[in-house]
């Protein structure tokens, strides 16, 4: 049993107001607010351990280097990977997937080969994969889905051929929330010698995934997300493929020997981590996950499915209230629209209020033209959510109705 109000202490921006009013803050698929302990996690290395690691023989770069490294195996038991050199530091997940299309594209990739998507990806798993088929005439296929929200898993085993080289998808939607078969994907991708990228961005957060479960090739997603600092994020990879990659950036860190004739390229994951790291958001990124791993994955996802139910029944009441994604698999996102009033004026208005809810296309414009909308309101839920914030969302949305 999840201690709300406990909780609810650790994260003190959520007892602050604006415009007078109590923050309910449900704009969490964007990021999440952070607790005392990383924040403090980030003030106290700054303090006492900053120096670059890796390279010193000095006390502090030595003391600087364990903490980045306890990280990486602090990541590795969360997703449940092999090893830690299958555990590579990134600025997010956009850089992660810009990393593999960038490195797999050039190993694996020639004209006329292809990459499956889906129709509900994020821009930053389409993206790449047209920046890629620009490079090298790739050419791009995508997963349909139905009117719910599902993807249509009949029409994505018809786009498999002899040319396909990877599957891309999100593990959850952004817009919709629906939970993709991701583990049931990707045996089907491996049934056609295809390997497969999860995005996890919206999934890490609040379910237990664990890679070698669902035998993901790749998995990215970001630490903002999961209650950790902006700028730091993970790619796994089996290291079977990351072996055939080649480096994404040179620079410092990524090498072994450099001469003017050739350059030896570093054991992994260093190989994929030119430069200096974010080494304290990497320490604070592992006391997130050791904060929600205390909390317990099962217990938030338990919670945090019954705030989705409970909100998805209270806007259901209200009058021209449409909700946009009812797969029957979802995550702790409810986009919606109200009547003809448009997303930006619910959500300014909402926001004068007191709530915060995300609107527009969500990095998401081919789902919206597949959905016929320009935008949604999007109102995303964490832990330390409550249902009587929900309530105040419902009795807003209420009020802006009525003024239009």
């Amino acid at each position: 049993m999840i201690d709300i109000a406990k909780i609810r202490t650790d994260f003190p921006i959520l007892s602050r107001q604006v415009y007078g009013k109590p923050l309910v803050y449900f704009d969490n698929g964007a990021t999440t607010q952070k607790p005392r302990c990383v924040v403090e996690s980030i003030a106290d290395e700054y303090y006492s351990v900053n120096a670059n690691v890796h390279r010193g023989v000095h006390f502090l770069s030595q003391q600087a280097t364990e903490l980045h490294e306890s990280s990486r195996e602090t990541v590795r038991r969360f997703i449940n990977a092999r090893s830690i050199t299958e555990i590579i530091f990134t600025r997010g997940t956009t850089e992660s997937i810009n990393l593999l299309a960038s490195s797999f594209g050039e190993a694996f990739c020639s004209e006329g080969d292809e990459i499956i998507i889906s129709v509900m990806e994020h821009h930053s798993n389409i993206v790449p994969w047209q920046m890629l088929a620009a490079r090298k005439g790739v050419t791009l296929k995508v997963i349909p889905m139905n009117d719910k929200g599902e993807l249509l898993l009949d029409e994505y085993e018809s786009l498999f051929s002899e040319k396909t080289k990877l599957v891309s998808v999100t593990h959850v939607s952004n817009v919709l929330g629906t939970i993709n078969p991701v583990k049931e994907m990707i045996a089907t991708a491996h049934a056609h010698g295809v390997p497969a990228l999860i995005d996890g961005a919206q999934s890490v957060p609040h379910i237990q995934v664990d890679v070698q479960d669902l035998d993901a090739d790749f998995y990215a997603f970001s630490g903002h997300k999961i209650y950790g600092p902006t700028g730091v994020g993970i790619l796994y990879g089996k290291g079977q493929y990351l072996d055939q990659l080649p480096p994404y950036q040179g620079g410092g860190e990524m090498i072994q020997t450099v001469s003017f004739e050739k350059t030896v390229f570093n054991e992994l994951p260093f190989k994929f981590e030119a430069g200096t790291p974010d080494y304290i958001g990497t320490t604070a990124l592992a006391k997130a996950l050791d904060y929600v791993s205390a909390i317990g994955m099962e217990s938030i996802a338990a919670y945090e499915h019954e705030l989705t139910t409970y909100a998805t029944e209270r806007l259901r009441t209200i009058e021209g209230m449409r909700i946009i994604g009812e797969a029957e698999r979802k995550g702790s996102v409810i986009s919606f629209l109200v009547q003809d009033i448009h997303p930006f004026d619910m959500g300014t208005l909402l926001d004068r209020l007191g709530i915060a809810v995300r609107t527009g296309h969500h990095c998401a414009q081919p789902l919206m033209i597949r959905l016929g909308i320009e935008g949604t309101v999007r109102a995303s839920f964490a832990f330390y959510n409550t249902k009587e914030e929900i309530d105040s969302m419902v009795t807003a949305i209420e009020r802006v109705r009525k003024m239009f």
